[in-house]
């Protein structure tokens, strides 16, 4: 494949940003890497910084916006535009007019929906049947940029974070490989978001997401369940016993909610509005296993016996 003669400064830390990386390697001469350190006393992975070694680039590394401005201070690119992925740090105005094209942001929904920092997961969140990515100029208002390329995504009714995630860094890669030689030649221009769409906002998670509040409809909590894929989990507690729900799905039943009960050899938790059955679940210091599995082993315990 025929790179982009133009060099490209990739900016981002996280995993998204890391699998973003290894994909536009194959398609752009990218002339440095801007990413986050080697966390202190981080003994685990560092995806970013393990992809750029694997791939040769030259890395400069920054904790926040002050060591950021300290870096251009020292104009260490020539890059005429930037690509920001999954960066996790304000980047002021002085950075952005440092690009003389700009820095293109590739956001994972269709703005305005869901700016802010987990899009991803907010979009299963909602049970919404399409999203997709947006190519945006980078400004200092949170993902109010101009746009110069959207595409979208439809949603299947069993979609994880995860899987979304793995779809939508695809997405990206294609739509900027496309679109970013036309917007450097020229050949497109940013447009603004429409301000006729409702301007939503996701916001980053906590371990305290992971808790199931059973008076949430069934269909709410099957949601989370598939959002909360990979972190923070979904997670609930019978009779002590931590478990963490994995897959779930919603029939038609009406309970007390937080009350058990089980169905076709099925453990069946009643919610706020139907019920939920648990098809695969996660004790605590256990492996995964079925409904069925579960039951043959904690079965007095999901019921509340003694």
């Amino acid at each position: 494949m025929k790179k982009m003669s133009e060099t490209i400064t990739f900016f981002g830390s996280g995993p998204v940003a890391a699998a973003s990386l290894r994909l536009l390697a194959q398609s752009f001469n990218i002339e440095a890497v801007i990413t986050k350190p080697r966390p202190a006393h981080h003994k685990g992975s560092v995806p970013v910084l393990e992809a750029c070694e694997e791939l040769g680039l030259k890395v400069f590394t920054v904790t926040d916006k002050k060591t950021l401005k300290e870096l251009f201070s020292e104009r260490p690119v020539q890059s005429r535009v930037a690509v920001l992925i999954d960066f996790g740090i304000i980047v002021p105005q002085s950075i952005i007019d440092y690009f003389p094209l700009g820095i293109v942001n590739s956001h994972f929904s269709l703005l305005p929906e869901w700016r802010g920092a987990d899009p991803i997961t907010f979009s299963v969140l909602s049970g919404q049947k399409l999203t997709g990515v947006s190519l945006m100029m980078l400004v200092a208002g949170m993902d109010e940029g101009p746009l110069i390329a959207q595409g979208p995504y439809q949603l299947t009714p069993d979609i994880t974070t995860p899987a979304l995630t793995d779809d939508l860094v695809e997405l990206s890669y294609e739509m900027l490989v496309e679109i970013l030689p036309k917007y450097v030649d020229g050949s497109i221009a940013p447009y603004d978001q429409d301000e006729d769409k409702p301007i939503t906002y996701s916001r980053k998670l906590s371990k305290a997401d992971a808790i199931v509040d059973w008076s949430k409809p069934a269909a709410q909590i099957e949601r989370e369940v598939r959002a909360f894929t990979g972190w923070p989990k979904t997670k609930t507690n019978f009779q002590g016993l931590e478990v963490v729900i994995t897959k779930s799905h919603v029939i038609e039943s009406s309970g007390t909610p937080g009350s058990t009960t089980i169905v076709d050899k099925q453990p069946v938790v009643f919610c706020g509005n139907d019920a939920l059955v648990l098809d695969m679940l996660k004790p605590v210091g256990k492996k995964e296993m079925t409904g069925e599995a579960f039951l043959a082993g904690y079965k007095k315990q999901f019921l509340g016996q003694s």
